[in-house]
Parts: structure tokens; sequence; C-alpha cells
């Protein structure tokens, strides 16, 4: 298991788990970023900060401190 920034791109992750603060949390999970969802980085601006995912047929972007509160395991079928 890793925490979401550690994810290359074109790589696929499925989340196991948001360890932030509630008010995060809850607009992580708004957005489709909860347990069990598969993600995909597409895409990291040239500094590496943030980075852009799929999720859920939408593409967001985080900043990295707050993907390091993201652990996912790797998704071993794409």
């Amino acid at each position: 298991m890793t925490t979401l920034d550690k994810i290359s791109t074109g790589e696929y992750a499925i989340i196991v788990a948001v360890d932030t603060e509630l008010s995060l949390k809850q607009r992580l999970y708004d957005i489709g970023l909860v347990p069990n969802t598969k993600v995909k980085v597409i895409h990291q601006s040239p500094s590496g900060n943030p980075r852009a995912y799929l999720v859920r047929g939408a593409v967001i972007a985080l900043r990295n401190c707050d993907a390091q509160k993201i652990s996912v395991r790797a998704d071993k079928d794409e």
C-alpha cells in the first residue's frame, strides 16, 4: 500500500482510505474519492504539483500535500 502522490502518471490505483481532517475528507468524498474507487494519474504539472487524476469520468487536480493523505493500492487490472 502507498499514497496517491506516489503513483506514476498513466498508472491506476484503488483508494483504500482518506486520512484528512473532516472538512477536506467530505470535499474529497463529494467529488468521488471514496474507498474502492479506481483512480488514474493522467497529468503532472511541470513543477510536479498539482497533478490531475481521472476519477469516475471526471478530471480533478489535487495538490501533492492532499494526495499524500489518500492511501491507495496499485490496480493490476489496467
